[in-house]
């Protein structure tokens, strides 16, 4: 018996397990995916010549193992073990309406290879489904969640710039990674046209510099390397197994069992409560129950929902603490509105040093200063770079001695940017199992359904105008403008939205403490947890949320509330 059980190692699963054992609690992770060691299973040191085939997965691997992973960005050979064979594990959608599901069932999830950029959500984004009418409102404001945000942000390391914006809150930054000398003057062209929007540096999970919490667990700052979704062997950049599970460990607290699929979480219908977690060994197939007395799923908001779906009783006939029929509804991800890129002029006697892992970003202003027809706003990341003799032969072709000296030197500066829009939360996108497939061990597969709204449809559009229209008022010469609107939701990774919190049982699946309204011992703390997504990297709230839910269930624990 357990004092907590934790499903998913993941940023969520990670935060959970140390503040739970940091609190007395003992604790089991478990995770499904295979075990990880930094010092043998990471490849940043890997040289480039040294990748075969260049990095680039050839294609009719591709094709048959990872069709839905390699349209990930970060994914190459350097780092396939880092994700999942689709081919082994399937899932299904509408043919019309596709959705890619990035995975990586291991130990630390996508904690290891996650794009870092941290943000706060603000008070308008806690207030905006009770304002505007569209989803469950917030059962908790920002002032709530701020403490946590300090917490989290101290402890992970998160560089970044104070700017005093309503729309994007100040947090407990080290000191921020530098905009290039282009980017200062890409955005001062830009504020300068488009007075109230803002080009700031990016605020990313690399510690700029090691302060004593982060030095005791072996933490240096970041080598400007920018091979961060291969690991990280400096702990340089927060992942669960630089940070949250090595602090868990350190309790003397903590268990791990990997290679084990939770498949259903057990519920005693006499103590109303979860009493434990049925796994089966991904290795051997033989299926085992972990018992304990408080549970917190933390394996995605997809994953989330699926176990919780496939947890039915007699009490819960459609899964558990699924008595509002919202489990698997509400699923979110970020819009994406395409890439513009232009060429910047100067600074050609200007180079940068060490390979920066972070960019820029214009925070929110549409519905802050400039009102449109649509509710809700988005931002944008990029970057100002100078292009390598890679790009300057895509951007700059020819044939000829000519072309081969002019790629023996630095291109010219490349000005990018891809925007990140709020998704309105729409019961009808969902996920559910389906009624006949099963994966090799038995469960039902995830079938996920999920579509824009007119809402959505009319932001992407406007994103990709702002877009275009910034890099050329900007400085730049437009040299690509992919609208990007047929790719497939979920290349965001932003999923969200399964398992919302509320303040009303009937119609949202946890409370205020990311409890669940039907199982008080059962907590919620990963992307399935929120009600609305707002238009920043969600990773920092889940990490809020995880430290925070776990505080209150050592609290309830105790004092015989659970």
């Amino acid at each position: 018996m357990f004092d907590a059980i934790v499903i998913g190692s993941g940023i969520s699963g990670g935060w959970a397990a140390k503040e739970l054992t940091e609190h007395g609690l003992k604790t089991l992770v478990i995770e499904r995916g295979q075990n990880i060691d930094p010092g043998t299973d990471y490849t940043d040191l890997l040289p480039p010549w040294e990748l075969p085939h260049a990095g680039m997965l050839p294609e009719e691997e591709a094709e048959r193992d990872y069709a839905v992973q390699s349209k990930c960005y970060a994914m190459s050979t350097a780092n396939k073990h880092l994700w999942v064979k689709d081919s082994e594990h399937p899932y299904s959608h509408p043919p019309e309406r596709p959705f890619h599901w990035i995975r990586g069932y291991h130990l630390g999830g996508r904690s290891l290879t996650w794009g870092r950029q941290t943000y706060r959500l603000s008070p308008i984004d806690f207030e905006a489904n009770a304002k505007d009418g569209h989803g469950s409102d917030w059962p908790i404001r920002y002032a709530d969640l701020a403490p946590w945000y300090d917490h989290v942000e101290r402890f992970a390391g998160i560089s970044g710039s104070s700017e005093g914006l309503v729309q994007l809150p100040d947090g407990q930054f080290l000191p921020p990674m530098s905009l290039t000398p282009a980017e200062r003057a890409f955005g001062a062209n830009i504020e300068k046209h488009f007075p109230g929007r803002r080009l700031i540096p990016g605020r990313c999970a690399h510690l700029t510099e090691a302060r004593p919490e982060h030095t005791e667990l072996g933490r240096t700052p970041c080598q400007y390397r920018s091979v961060c979704e291969r690991g990280c062997r400096f702990g340089a950049y927060f992942s669960s197994l630089s940070a949250t599970l090595p602090a868990a460990r350190k309790t003397g607290r903590l268990t791990i069992v990997t290679d084990a699929i939770a498949h259903r979480i057990v519920y005693d219908a006499k103590t109303r409560r979860a009493s434990g977690v049925q796994v089966i060994d991904a290795k051997t197939g033989e299926g085992r129950t972990y018992e304990g007395k408080v549970i917190f799923l933390c394996a995605s908001a997809i994953a989330s929902a699926q176990i919780l779906l496939n947890s039915k009783s007699e009490v819960f006939p459609t899964g558990l603490a699924n008595r509002s029929d919202a489990v698997g509804r509400y699923l979110m991800d970020h819009l994406g509105g395409g890439t513009v890129a232009g060429i910047y002029p100067g600074f050609e006697d200007l180079n940068t040093h060490g390979r920066r892992p972070n960019g820029f970003y214009i925070p929110r202003y549409r519905n802050i200063r400039e009102q449109d027809d649509f509710v809700r706003g988005y931002g944008y990341q990029g970057s100002v770079y100078r292009a390598s003799w890679k790009e300057t032969s895509k951007f700059e072709p020819g044939i000829g001695a000519a072309f081969k000296e002019r790629i023996r030197k630095p291109g010219p500066w490349i000005a990018a940017m891809v925007p990140f829009g709020e998704m309105l939360p729409n019961p009808d996108n969902r996920v559910t199992l389906h009624p006949t497939r099963v994966d090799r061990w038995g469960i039902p597969i995830v079938h996920i359904d999920c579509q824009l709204g007119d809402n959505d449809r009319r932001m992407r559009d406007a994103m990709f105008e702002d877009a275009k229209a910034m890099v050329s008022r900007g400085g730049a010469r437009i040299i690509m403008a992919d609208k990007g609107h047929e790719a497939p939701l979920g290349l965001s990774i932003h999923e969200m939205g399964t398992a919302h919190m509320g303040r009303d049982p009937a119609t949202s699946v946890l409370n205020q403490y990311n409890q669940a309204h039907d199982v008080p011992n059962l907590f919620i703390t990963d992307g399935a947890a929120m009600a609305s997504g707002g238009c920043q990297n969600p990773s920092l709230t889940y990490m809020a949320l995880s430290a925070r839910g776990a505080h209150y269930a050592v609290d309830f624990l105790r004092s015989g509330v659970i």
